[in-house]
Order: structure tokens, then C-alpha cells, then sequence
């Protein structure tokens, strides 16, 4: 069931003017990405927010009003997070945005510089669109820090997950090797060779989660990882109900490194995820569902 729920001036949307080429290699390419996550979609209530020239694709899971919000990560989209989604849903409606700018059934523009505000406005305006309120924002790397950054007051708490945003992200010789790798001959093998350094040991990757990177690769062109986000955010942040989480074995945010950044930041304690790396919420995703309605009842 798809519906359009929202229309936004021009003026709600300032950063239109600054959008260059698509994410995606040619129309045929973003065609075949559409696909894969619209087969994966069906079933589930779509609504799309139209801001200016943007269009932001959203995935509702639940009856009612939605109260949590899922903001997934770089390269990954309502398709690839229906399992934490679903488990998120659990106890409360759940709408994961497709961000614009990535792959998936959002717009495929983004400006020069998206994470000046541009992502959050995004964000913003999909909650305009939902008409939430009072709702738990969720966001995984990428995604968290775009959550961190949404100064919209639709949002009553944050559940940072595997955040970006608060230092650069680590990546070794034997990490950089491999996403190179991956980007230049995509491959099911260089995929999976890859993703080895997204899990704990001993964990593997979601097969819908390699082929979609496999997917990625071969159709869409790179994005780089996000900035540090400006001091004003978390001064913003200090004091709000929010929680920032990492897993023990994440080497893109290492704990050891991560949590004096968050206790800077925020002068909150950084919670570990034992057992899982930087895809905790594909690892453990109902563990990581029970730390945001721990967030919700608190």
C-alpha cells in the first residue's frame, strides 16, 4: 500500500539547489536496486514525503501510530533492516526511513556536503510527513548520526546505535584491502571477504546483506563516511533521554576508542554489545530492540 502523505515548499527544503549526480551509475542501475527493495517491501505500508525536488521513502511496520522511527546506516534501507524492524515493532510502530542520497527508494541526489544538515533535514521532514510525535529515533552508524543531528522536536528520544559522528571512523590496512576490493570487482566472494570485518568472530552476515552489498557495488557509486558532527549537536543532546551503543568487536568505532568520545560529547557512559561487532543490529537485533524500549520506559 503506497500513499503520499506530505508535499513541502521549496523554501522547507533550502539545500535543493545545492544536489549533483545521482548515487546510481545510469537510470538501468537504479532501476535494479529499485527492484530488489521494492520485492522486499511488499507487504508493508509505503508512504513517501515529497520536500522540494526530494523525495524520502518511508516503511511502516505496525497498526497505529508510529512511535519509533529507524534511520539505517550507510548503503542500507528499509529492505535490508526488516528483521530489526520487525523486532523493534514488537511493542511499537516502526517507519524506517530510506534516507535520500542512498541506495534504495529514496531520491538518489545528495549535495556536495550532505552531512551539513542535509540528511537531518531529511529526517525532519519524514517525521513532518508521519505526523509523529513523541517518538524514539533509532539510527545505526550513518544513521545515528543523523538522528543525533535532527533538531526536530518530534523526537522525544535517541537510541545511537554503532554511531557515526562522534570520531573518524578506524580502518585498517587488512579493512581498507578488502573494501577496495569490494568496490572496484564486486564479487559474492570480495562481499563476504568484506563483511568478515563487519561482525564479531564467529557471527556471519545476513545472505540478504551480502547479496544487496554485492548489488550496491556494482550499481551505485561510493559515498564516504560521515564527519565528526559539529560541538553545538551535543551540547545540544546533553541531558535529553538518549543511548549510545557499540559492539565490543566494532573495528570501524572501537569501544576502547569511542567511549571517551561519547563521554566528551555527551558525559553519558557508552553501553558495549558483547558478542557482536559493527552490524549489531543484523547480529542481535532483538537485543538491541529491548536496549530502545529500555530507552522508551525509562
Amino acid at each position: 500500500m503506497c500513499r503520499e502523505v506530505w508535499s513541502a515548499t521549496d523554501a522547507a527544503y533550502p539545500e535543493r539547489s545545492r544536489t549533483v549526480r545521482s548515487l546510481y551509475k545510469s537510470r538501468a542501475d537504479r532501476e535494479v536496486v529499485a527492484r530488489w527493495c521494492r520485492e522486499r517491501v511488499t507487504g508493508h505500508e509505503t508512504r513517501t514525503a515529497e520536500l522540494g525536488d526530494v523525495r524520502v521513502h518511508l516503511t511502516v511496520i505496525g497498526e497505529g501510530p508510529v512511535e519509533t522511527v529507524l534511520v539505517p546506516g550507510t548503503n542500507f534501507n528499509a529492505a535490508t533492516s526488516l528483521r530489526f524492524a520487525a523486532a523493534l515493532a514488537e511493542c511499537r510502530t516502526v517507519a524506517v526511513v530510506d534516507l535520500p542520497g542512498q541506495p534504495g527508494l529514496s531520491s538518489g541526489r545528495r549535495p556536495r556536503a550532505p552531512h551539513r544538515g542535509w540528511y537531518a533535514a531529511a529526517l525532519s521532514g519524514a517525521l513532518d510527513a508521519l505526523d509523529a510525535r513523541g517518538v524514539t529515533a533509532v539510527g545505526h552508524s550513518l544513521g545515528a548520526a543523523v538522528v543525533a543531528a535532527c533538531e526536530s522536536d518530534r523526537i522525544a528520544a535517541r537510541a545511537l546505535i554503532s554511531p557515526a559522528g562522534f570520531t573518524t571512523l578506524r580502518l585498517d590496512a587488512r579493512m581498507m584491502a578488502r573494501s577496495t576490493a569490494w568496490l572496484l570487482a564486486p564479487s559474492p566472494e570480495r562481499t563476504r571477504a568484506m563483511l568478515a570485518d563487519f561482525t564479531a568472530p564467529g557471527n556471519t552476515a545476513p545472505d540478504e546483506i551480502a547479496d544487496w552489498l554485492t548489488l550496491t557495488a556494482v550499481h551505485c557509486r561510493s559515498t564516504l563516511a560521515p564527519p565528526p558532527l559539529p560541538d553545538a549537536v551535543f551540547r545540544r543532546l546533553r541531558g535529553t533521554p538518549l543511548a549510545v551503543a557499540v559492539g565490543e568487536h566494532d573495528r570501524f568505532l572501537p569501544p576502547a576508542r569511542l567511549a571517551p568520545a561519547v563521554r566528551a560529547a555527551l558525559g553519558v557512559e557508552l553501553r558495549v554489545l558483547p558478542g557482536v561487532g559493527h552490524l549489531a543490529v543484523d547480529e542481535e537485533p532483538e537485543t538491541i530492540a529491548a536496549l530502545v524500549g529500555s530507552l522508551r520506559e525509562g
